[in-house]
């Protein structure tokens, strides 16, 4: 924030009155950003929801905004000085927007003092950016049909292309848009129709969701391709969370689950890309962890769910555990009052995370070295310093829970020290939850099980191609149209969002 504008009273009442709200401002200001910083450096269960955030600082940049356009009506100076600051730090725009260029040049061309003819002797160039609201277009396709003269039976007309809906209006693109505004910005299809509306065309919801359910069809081969490609990884990471699903026997929703499997290697730059994939389970049992995963060799990364424990003992599966999940127990007996023992192990394992947070990016075997040197020594400490603790405080406190908690997970959770690979925790695939969370929240419940198999597979592509950088509309609209013109089942890793490659835009005279 800038220094406020200097007071133009002397007034002490007036003065008292500024200083007050100046303090009251502060005060919001850092309160927001302690929050920030412990949705940054903290866990789930003790962090704001990020829209909330936002929210605060919204508001408090509008206030920024307001005091910078006040000066800026009486100072024309500072007005300009800030326009070159802004034009300092500003960077370009992006090179393939395209750019519709307008002159504005002078009316008379005449030297003022001479009267002889001016010549161009430079120009200034600025660019702005310039935003067309989101418009509708009709694509018209027409196909002539050819008869002989001579005989009267022949009729020769090109064939019609295929189509993701036979005999119905949308393009491969318009599908693609409504998924998109469904699964990665959250929009239910009933709003989507409500905005379509505005635009004079009028979508039942229940025809957007047709246009899904074709989709998911189409699309159910590439997912199954992903996790298939994700499984055959040496490492991963798993979570799950609820996903409601209407029940209309008890006219009631039923809780399924949506389990996550993700693999990340960059924080040790594995040259693997980044992905995750979502199956939906009508219920929480052990018993399709199992099954997700058969054939699955290598380190599973989770949090304390019971399941992945009957999976380890059944397959050739070593699980790490998260230090998360182990800090989040000892943050909320901390916030709820003197906790000497809670804080110290917050302590400890805020060490653990600030040598986490130095390797971070570097190659597997001096992550391995790091932690050898370093956090081994923190970690040989912790366990005794635990158990002796465990001793000291009632079994059936909540403190003691935290650390058994710990202790009964140590294998799990000291894993890391002697595998680079391997993260201090599960974030990765708790990140991948979030998404799944803002659209159960907007959405409220999947209308089936078979709806909540269509939110897997295009989630996990529309998720996999955000972790890749990939646009997600233009990847689904033309993974979509290459299925429907007749894309080799055989070939299916080619369609997956990592091997995307947009198709190269032709110059038009």
């Amino acid at each position: 924030m800038s220094n406020p504008a200097e007071p133009q009273t002397n007034d002490p009442i007036a003065l008292q009155a500024m200083l007050a709200a100046e303090r009251a401002e502060n005060e919001r200001l850092r309160q927001i950003i302690k929050e920030l910083q412990r949705h940054r450096f903290g866990r789930r269960a003790e962090s704001l929801p990020v829209d909330q955030l936002l929210l605060g600082l919204e508001e408090a940049e509008q206030v920024e905004a307001e005091g910078f356009a006040a000066e800026d009506a009486a100072d024309p100076a500072k007005r300009e000085a800030r326009a070159r600051k802004r034009r300092a730090n500003r960077g370009s725009l992006p090179a393939h927007l395209p750019r519709i260029e307008q002159i504005i040049d002078i009316p008379d061309k005449i030297c003022p003092c001479c009267k002889g003819m001016l010549h161009v002797m430079g120009e200034d160039r600025s660019e702005r950016l310039d935003i067309v609201p989101a418009q509708f277009r009709v694509i018209v396709t027409r196909r002539p049909k050819y008869a002989c003269r001579r005989c009267e039976e022949v009729v020769v007309q090109a064939p019609a292309l295929a189509r993701l809906v036979e005999g119905g209006i949308p393009t491969e693109a318009t599908v693609a848009h409504v998924l998109v505004s469904k699964y990665a910005d959250h929009l239910p299809l009933y709003r989507q129709a409500q905005i379509y509306a505005r635009q004079g065309v009028n979508l039942d919801r229940s025809t957007l969701a047709d246009w899904v359910g074709k989709a998911a069809f189409l699309l159910r081969p590439i997912h199954e391709r992903l996790f298939e490609r994700l499984k055959a990884s040496d490492k991963l990471f798993a979570d799950e969370t609820t996903a409601p699903v209407l029940d209309p026997g008890r006219g009631r929703t039923k809780t399924g689950q949506l389990f996550a499997y993700a693999r990340d290697d960059r924080p040790w730059g594995g040259i693997d890309p980044p992905g995750v994939a979502y199956l939906y389970a009508p219920d929480r049992k052990a018993e399709n962890v199992v099954r997700h995963l058969q054939g699955f060799v290598g380190v599973l990364q989770v949090d304390g769910y019971a399941g992945y424990k009957v999976l380890a003992e059944r397959n050739a599966v070593s699980l790490a555990f998260c230090w998360a999940h182990v800090r989040r127990r000892f943050y909320e007996l901390a916030q709820s009052g003197p906790a000497p023992i809670a804080t110290e192990a917050l302590q400890r394992i805020a060490e653990l995370y600030k040598i986490e947070s130095d390797i971070r990016g570097r190659p597997a075997q001096e992550r391995r070295a790091a932690r050898q040197q370093k956090t081994r020594p923190i970690i040989d400490a912790l366990e005794p310093w635990l158990r002796e603790k465990l001793v000291l405080v009632s079994q059936k406190s909540k403190l003691a829970e935290a650390i058994r908690y710990a202790l009964s997970r140590w294998t799990g959770l000291t894993r890391f020290l002697d595998d680079g690979r391997i993260e201090i925790d599960s974030n990765v695939v708790e990140r991948s939850i979030r998404p799944i969370a803002l659209n159960r929240k907007n959405a409220l419940f999947a209308g089936s099980d078979s709806g909540g198999e269509h939110w897997a597979t295009i989630a996990s592509l529309v998720e996999t191609a955000k972790l890749n950088g990939v646009d997600p509309h233009a990847y689904l609209a033309d993974v979509i149209t290459r299925i429907v013109a007749g894309h080799p089942q055989n070939q299916l890793d080619h369609l997956l969002p990592w091997a995307y490659a947009p198709a190269q835009l032709k110059a038009v005279a």
